[in-house]
């Protein structure tokens, strides 16, 4: 009779790559045979392979077998029907005979299999198996072949199932008993906040019908805990492999990492949990390559994984975050941050960055693809992603990089890097010396210098290949950021501007010889061409923020699909609980700002004598709030007051937050957009009041303008909003929020600026407040 768990076990499916990664996989970790080619390198070296093959060459085949219980499905990379040969592709740069045998035998792994899913599906009665290994940069294919009988293809296959199919029983058990508790699953708080519910019912909708939603929720009402618990309980429903709760910053992914822990312990759910940190965070050796000669943690890293990957899972409800992954990790004498990757692929939910999964080489969306995932997205303070993806699909040349490249051991050493490195500066130099501007946008990547980049990394790659234990720092950083230019190029578009920006005064550029003095950028305006992909392989999204007003304006720049739907919760507060003030009088414009300077002190003075406690004073940079803050103090030296400055380590920001007690008093001065304008939380008498005195618009300058053009191009007569006014006043809202947290707080904003008084910026302003029309 079949027990319980086998009859689980039907729906239980593994990719051939993520099988064989299980099974076959040895040694230790080694990242020495790098560059990896990027995603589109990697396709165009499938199709250039196809394109030689004789007619009637079959590319991309989908096949599929069972053992067991267990379904194992994958793609063949090609079947050549003149050879009867099924073949597994690899694209590589650098030298093939650098590569380890552990990752020569998982690839052979990999074609074994597909040998016998071919079999299986064909009828054949043999095969021949062809590992072919491309060379991105000389175009160069190097094949292996051998013969199998189908007979011994079926054996290795099941082999490699009997291998994985304790660990599948395992994981079939866990999705059922997880599957039936978050049907069960109950809301950790005793009732919901006032709009909590309209948005957790709002979430569920939407991944229950696979939908993308933009919701935009004010401060306060739990937002973090209304969307994990709909989300949650849709999966079973929706079959949701995964869930993904993607954040920009390091206070977001703890709240979500609180919440989980409350709703698991509210209903004893087996739900998974692991949080995902960078790998500086995460690292124990630092300045150590990744490889078994230079780290311990990497030596024998896939010999002790499989101890330490059931150690990690073996409560049935786990919450690995940094410290949890990190423990078991030394346990078991394995490199945490990796020991955190392997584990992503067993477990529920996934809390990290944003740029696991919408960075170009995101690990959770390649995983995703790979193992034809199901997976639902929390995108929180969605109102950050576009800034973010910008940067991540942005790349700039740095004169100071290739200076340090130019002077590192690798150039001393090898007079082929050291020839190429001169002929990108040459061509570098030549660019500037035709700059007749500050400022230039070019309508494509010159080619002269294009040509040298790509020289320069094959000269740079070749070296490495060669002495794979070298480490040279100053090379490697600058190889890296030409290795994303030339990426981002091949995708490039209206979607991105390629510009140069001086970067010292003229005629000091080459004065002394010193090289290039321009940054050359690939800038990123509109990600939404790269990220409709995220969103077409998620099964559903939320993407939810205080501050996402106007919708559309999000919606463009991140390319949500079009049938995706849009959810504004109603404010729990009440005009009452906020006085808001605009400050006619004031300019804070550039040109206004050294004469605002006493008019702001003034209003500060008078609001705090008025009603002393804690407020917060946001400013559009620095230079504006050392020249406040230094008059307040000198007028009002009784007025306790605390700066933020530039790069403050996370302790320095810790003690300014830890200045605001519910019985101090004075003002803590910060630059809108910065660390204390998001994310904290100061209810009470905590906070009382905020200043603002900026209207958050981005800096007017030649780049900004160029984005504004650009964007009036795409978004016909939008470019100055888009690029200016709802981006700021964004800002300013964000930074308001921090004064209303729950429904007993009160409090007052002074918006001190003559532009508040609009009615193009009122109506971006939260409808919850009453604005004045006339105030001073």
């Amino acid at each position: 009779m079949m027990t319980q768990v086998e009859s689980a076990l039907p729906g239980f499916r593994i990719a051939v790559r993520e099988l064989c990664g299980f099974t076959a996989r040895r040694g230790g970790l080694d990242l020495r045979f790098t560059p990896a080619p990027s995603a589109l390198e990697g396709m165009a070296g499938h199709r250039a392979v196809a394109a030689r093959r004789a007619p009637g060459y079959e590319a991309e085949i989908a096949l599929s077998g069972r053992f067991e219980a267990l379904e194992v499905r994958g793609r063949a990379d090609g079947f050549d029907a003149s050879l009867h040969r099924v073949e597994e592709i690899k694209t590589y740069k650098g030298r093939l005979d650098r590569q380890s045998p552990a990752q020569r035998e998982l690839h052979w792994a990999q074609a074994r299999v597909y040998g016998w899913l071919m079999c299986a599906a064909r009828g054949f009665d043999a095969i021949d198996i062809a590992l072919i290994y491309f060379d991105i940069d000389t175009e160069r294919e190097t094949e292996f072949v051998e013969q199998w009988t189908a007979v011994a293809l079926r054996a290795h296959f099941e082999e490699h199932c009997r291998r994985f199919i304790h660990w599948a029983r395992q994981e079939a058990a866990h999705r059922t008993a997880r599957d039936g508790a978050l049907r069960e699953l109950a809301f950790s708080h005793q009732e919901f906040r006032a709009g909590q519910r309209d948005l957790a019912e709002a979430v569920y909708r939407a991944t229950a019908r696979g939908r993308v939603l933009l919701a935009q929720a004010p401060t306060g009402i739990g937002k973090t805990a209304g969307t994990i618990f709909p989300a949650l309980k849709a999966m079973p429903g929706q079959s949701i492999d995964k869930l993904f709760y993607l954040s920009a910053k390091t206070s977001g992914r703890q709240l979500a990492l609180n919440a989980l822990h409350d709703l698991r312990a509210s209903g004893a759910a087996p739900v998974r949990v692991l949080e995902m940190v960078a790998r500086e965070k995460a690292c124990e050796h630092p300045g150590s390559a990744c490889h078994g000669d230079a780290c311990p943690l990497a030596r024998g890293f896939y010999d002790r994984l499989p101890e330490a990957r059931a150690d990690a899972l073996s409560e049935p409800a786990q919450l690995l975050d940094q410290e949890s992954v990190r423990s078991v990790a030394l346990v078991h004498g394995v490199c945490p941050y990796y020991l955190s990757q392997e584990l992503a692929r067993w477990v529920d939910v996934v809390v990290g960055d944003y740029n696991y999964f919408f960075d170009a080489g995101g690990l959770l969306h390649a995983l995703t693809l790979a193992n034809d995932w199901r997976v639902a997205l929390l995108v929180d303070e969605a109102h950050n992603l576009t800034d973010r993806a910008r940067s991540m699909y942005s790349a700039a040349l740095e004169p100071a990089a290739l200076g340090q490249a130019m002077r590192s051991p690798t150039a001393m050493a090898s007079p082929r890097v050291k020839k190429a490195l001169a002929a990108v500066k040459r061509q570098w130099v030549a660019l500037d010396e035709g700059q007749s501007t500050d400022y230039a946008v070019h309508d494509a990547f010159p080619k002269s210098l294009l040509g040298a980049l790509m020289q320069c990394v094959q000269a740079a790659s070749e070296h490495f290949a060669d002495h794979p234990d070298m480490l040279d720092a100053q090379l490697q950083a600058f190889q890296m950021e030409v290795l994303q230019v030339l990426r981002l190029l091949e995708s490039f578009g209206d979607h991105s501007l390629v510009d140069q920006q001086r970067a010292d005064p003229p005629g000091r550029l080459h004065s002394r010889g010193s090289g290039p003095g321009s940054v050359i950028s690939i800038r990123n305006i509109v990600p939404a061409p790269h990220l409709a992909g995220r969103w077409e392989a998620a099964h559903a999204a939320t993407l939810f923020s205080a501050t996402l007003q106007p919708m559309r304006f999000h919606a463009d720049l991140l390319g949500l699909p079009g049938d995706h739907l849009t959810l504004a919760v109603a404010s729990p507060f009440h005009a009452d609980q906020l006085s808001v003030r605009v400050a006619r009088h004031i300019s804070t414009r550039y040109a206004h700002r050294s004469q605002s300077v006493a008019q702001v002190v003034q209003l500060m003075a008078r609001q705090f004598e008025a009603r002393p406690g804690n407020y917060l004073a946001f400013f559009s940079s620095y230079e504006y709030l050392q020249q406040v803050a230094d008059a307040l103090g000198q007028q009002h030296p009784r007025i306790a007051h605390w700066r933020q400055s530039r790069r403050m380590a996370e302790a320095e920001q810790r003690e300014f937050l830890a200045r605001f007690t519910e019985t101090s008093q004075g003002i803590g001065f910060a630059v809108l957009g910065g660390a204390f304008a998001e994310g904290i939380d100061l209810p009470g008498k905590r906070l009382i009041g905020a200043f603002l005195a900026t209207l958050g618009l981005p800096q007017f300058n030649a780049v900004n303008e160029q984005i504004s053009r650009r964007m009036d191009t795409i978004f016909t007569g939008c470019g100055h909003d888009y690029t200016y006014l709802y981006p700021g006043l964004q800002k300013v809202v964000q930074a308001a929020g921090r004064v209303i947290r729950t429904p007993q707080d009160e409090g007052v904003i002074h918006l001190m600026d003559d532009r508040f008084a609009s009615p193009q910026v009122r109506q971006l302003l939260p409808a919850w407040w009453r604005v004045p029309h006339l105030r001073g």
